[in-house]
């Protein structure tokens, strides 16, 4: 039996046999027995971390210290509300604070603190449910998720791409929408547009029509 703590682009934790390629945590959500509280986060810092640290073996749930989620990719990550983790992903981290302070038009980098406050008012509602926004699609960058007919879908090279546990399916065809509904945060999202990368899993990558070919606004997984 899959412990609960696989995350959808939406947000939710759910338990699921599929591990993914990124790991983080939002502080502890588990108790005794290893099932999830009525709480979904503990800490307003939501990171997105590195499967593999240094051959580290990890509990994903330690009695009273964090849990562990999981998710397909860090695109998927970030249309949850999380953010690169600023010790296991330190470069990823500063490209990220970058390209935040890029769009923002700062005089420097924000601290982790400053980006996990305003990613928190973006991403949760007072009903404690995901907040989305409404947006051209075709204004979008690569590596941003929406929602659409009941699921989330990935938009890159100018396509939209179903998202699963599993991976991407065969992206759409047909006319693509004008405005949707976006999952991803406006501040994440202005970070991808001002060049942040996101990773995408290769389901998405190497299947027809790409091949292969990573479009400049993503990477693939080494």
């Amino acid at each position: 039996m899959p412990l609960q703590n696989r995350v959808t682009p939406a947000g939710e934790i759910v338990a699921d046999p599929g591990r993914g390629l990124v790991m983080g945590n939002r502080g502890c959500l588990h108790g005794p027995g290893r099932q999830l509280g009525v709480s979904r986060w503990r800490s307003p810092a939501w990171i997105c971390c590195v499967l593999d640290w240094r051959g580290r073996q990890r509990d994903p749930m330690p009695p009273g210290r964090w849990t562990a989620l999981f998710f397909l990719d860090e695109a998927t990550a970030l249309s949850a509300g999380h953010r690169p983790c600023a010790f296991c992903r330190r470069p990823d981290f500063r490209d990220f604070a970058e390209a935040w302070r890029q769009a923002r038009r700062l005089a420097q980098r924000p601290a982790a603190r400053e980006m996990d406050a305003v990613l928190h008012r973006e991403r949760v509602g007072r009903d404690r449910r995901q907040l989305t926004h409404r947006a051209p699609v075709g204004e979008l960058p690569d590596g941003v998720m929406i929602r659409a007919g009941g699921g989330a879908w990935l938009w890159l090279a100018g396509r939209l791409w179903p998202w699963s546990f599993g991976g991407y399916g065969a992206p759409a065809t047909g006319r693509v929408p004008g405005t949707v509904e976006v999952l991803t945060p406006p501040s994440t999202v202005a970070a991808i547009a001002a060049g942040y990368r996101p990773l995408v899993h290769p389901s998405a990558l190497t299947a027809p029509p790409l091949g292969g070919q990573v479009p400049h606004g993503v990477r693939a997984y080494a």
